[in-house]
């Protein structure tokens, strides 16, 4: 049964995240939807990563098997023909070994967090930035988010509905820095806690915003409790980027 890995995109608003769920519509649903349309045989797809409700991807990476071998191009465009009208597109599409696994395979995963401080409104990205009327210090904020890089205990960013094993995590990078008239925050890390980066998001714009002196954010994490946490960013500025995996897998 041949195996295909998928590069996805998609507008993560009308969805209740990637993991299907019985209280609404979400990514990895209409993608095994148009993936059984197009091999006439049920389909099950394992993603990367497990997006909340109202995230995007820019670069989701996804599997899926077939009954039968198709050209990559062919599995792309079939695909995006019967994902529509729904907001996800497949970039592309190649066959890989079955040893290959979308979730498993993946040793680090890429998010991006946007952020604008502009007053006016948003007309044409309402539901793609965090959108704060004031201007943030991005070299406080920079400075105080190095305190979470590393290997911790994230209990304190991480939701209480989280289902992981460990609160112990290692974050290999996390930055801030001004793009026009945007912030972006930007982590990777082999694998993160639920609402692990949002809760970052919004303890470091607290400190953008003069509400929390850099050292803070070190006492929060040594904390071990969630209350210490700043309050949690909204869904819609987040991004999963990318992810990556060895060389034999790409």
């Amino acid at each position: 049964m041949p195996r295909y890995k998928l590069i996805l995109e998609y507008d993560g608003t009308p969805f209740v995240g990637w993991q299907r769920q019985i209280n609404g519509l979400s990514v990895q649903q209409v993608l095994e939807e148009a993936a059984e349309k197009l091999s006439g045989h049920s389909v099950t797809a394992a993603g990367a990563g497990r997006t909340d409700t109202g995230v995007h991807a820019l670069g989701m990476t996804a599997h899926v098997d077939l009954e039968k071998s198709f050209a990559p191009d062919r599995v792309r465009d079939a695909l995006n023909h019967h994902l529509r009208p729904h907001p996800v597109a497949v970039l592309s599409a190649e066959e890989v070994g079955d040893d290959f696994h979308a979730r498993f395979s993946c040793f680090r995963r890429h998010y991006l967090y946007r952020i604008t401080c502009r007053r006016a409104p948003l007309a044409l990205e309402a539901d793609r930035l965090w959108q704060r009327g004031y201007q943030l210090d991005i070299e406080a904020m920079q400075a105080a988010g190095q305190y979470l890089v590393g290997k911790h205990d994230f209990t304190t960013f991480r939701s209480t509905q989280c289902q992981a094993a460990s609160p112990v995590k290692t974050l290999e990078t996390l930055t801030v820095a001004e793009r026009a008239e945007d912030i972006e925050i930007r982590c990777s890390a082999p694998s993160f806690l639920h609402n692990q980066v949002r809760s970052f998001v919004g303890t470091l714009e607290r400190v953008g915003a003069g509400r929390w002196a850099p050292e803070r954010v070190r006492i929060a994490l040594e904390a071990r409790d969630r209350s210490a946490c700043g309050p949690v960013a909204p869904p819609h500025g987040l991004y999963f980027v990318k992810a990556d995996y060895p060389p034999s897998d790409q």
